[in-house]
């Protein structure tokens, strides 16, 4: 009787033999956090493949004929395919043989086809390659959106830029060949929790840096309409919000992984930014579309990003090398304003309205 009361039949365990005969136990405890760990993962990328699935058709959609030939449309649908094959296969992963009790707890992998170690040098390739587009993708971003800044400027910009991104695919790539070997030989010669935290690290601050250029600078020009009294919620407050949820969100789910201890937490990163790029695209779009129609000037390399054929101009009125935001009601057009844009480009035959509306820059963030 007096055993009864201070046995603990959920922290007993059981023996397993191994293919030799070898016997070893396994505790409930460990068993529970086997099966803990398997769901709490597969609920993640099972959420993180819809997510993908869904945006890609929402796109796919959504998106009109005419821009669908623009690069960052392109690069939108590649990074959310990849994502959801990614998704995808480290689901089957944990339904497949790798993640069978006994192989885990006996170290046994005999049973593993090699379809199976194939998928999973996939995921590795596959998250490189998303990377990749995440990373183009904010690469002309950026430089759509310091288009109109200083041109030292906007060389340095770029190539910081450059170097961030770089770095962060340089990490990526060593990652992506270290794992695939420990794969394939099913031995880890060396710990990989330093080269994956750093790996997490220089993606995390790449999007971070493309993220802060374009949102301090959309800031500015934020600021510059409220003072010119243009206060509709146009493209460029989307992308802002758009911007500082993709600078944050991402962020925020790379620090959490080093504070609670939850199974793959970094993987959302660039599911968010994948998703969050083509969103903010569609909304600045839906706004350009319920926009009223006024004769506007808009820079002819913004047009080649979406994709757009009805862009009338290469450049806009210029001051200090930025450009003259105006109120779009004709009511709030005074003379000062025309005089002051037939002075910056007097022999060009496209500043003779009396207002211009810079909207089309921020539109292509996404």
């Amino acid at each position: 009787m007096a055993n009864s009361t201070t046995f603990d039949p959920f922290s007993q365990s059981f023996t397993l033999r191994l293919r030799d005969g070898t016997p070893f136990e396994v505790s409930m405890a460990d068993l529970d956090e086997f099966v803990l760990y398997g769901l709490q993962i597969s609920i993640n990328y099972a959420a993180q493949l819809g997510a993908s699935l869904l945006f890609l058709i929402v796109l796919l959609l959504l998106t009109k004929p005419d821009k669908r030939s623009s690069p960052i449309f392109i690069i939108n649908i590649v990074a959310l395919t990849l994502n959801f094959l990614r998704n995808l296969l480290q689901c089957l992963y944990y339904t497949g043989p790798f993640s069978e009790a006994y192989a885990y707890f006996a170290a046994d992998y005999s049973r593993v086809s090699a379809s199976d170690f194939a998928n999973q040098v996939a995921i590795t390739v596959l998250t490189l390659i998303l990377l990749v587009c995440v990373e183009t993708s904010l690469l002309l971003q950026v430089r759509v959106v310091c288009v109109i800044v200083r041109r030292a400027y906007r060389q340095m910009i770029f190539g910081v830029s450059a170097l961030v991104a770089g770095l962060a695919i340089g990490f990526r790539l060593a990652f992506c060949i270290v794992n695939s070997k420990y794969i394939l030989s099913l031995a880890v010669t060396q710990p990989l929790r330093q080269l994956a935290s750093a790996t997490n690290i220089t993606t995390s601050i790449s999007i971070c840096w493309f993220c802060l250029v374009f949102v301090i600078k959309l800031g500015f020009a934020i600021d510059q309409r409220k003072k010119l009294g243009v206060g509709s919620f146009g493209p460029m407050q989307i992308i802002f919000v758009m911007g500082c949820q993709t600078l944050i969100i991402p962020a925020i789910f790379s620090i959490i992984e080093y504070i609670v201890h939850l199974p793959s937490m970094d993987s959302n990163v660039l599911t968010l930014v994948t998703i969050f790029l083509p969103l903010s695209s569609l909304w600045a779009s839906a706004s350009l579309d319920h926009r009223p129609k006024n004769p506007t000037v808009e820079p002819k390399s913004h047009g080649r990003f979406l994709g757009s054929n009805d862009t009338a101009s290469t450049t806009g009125p210029l001051i200090d090398e930025k450009f003259l935001i105006v109120p779009l009601s004709p009511a709030k057009t005074t003379t000062t304003t025309t005089t002051i844009t037939s002075q910056s480009n007097p022999s060009s035959p496209g500043n003779t309205s009396d207002s211009h509306d810079f909207v089309d820059l921020e539109a292509h963030k996404a």
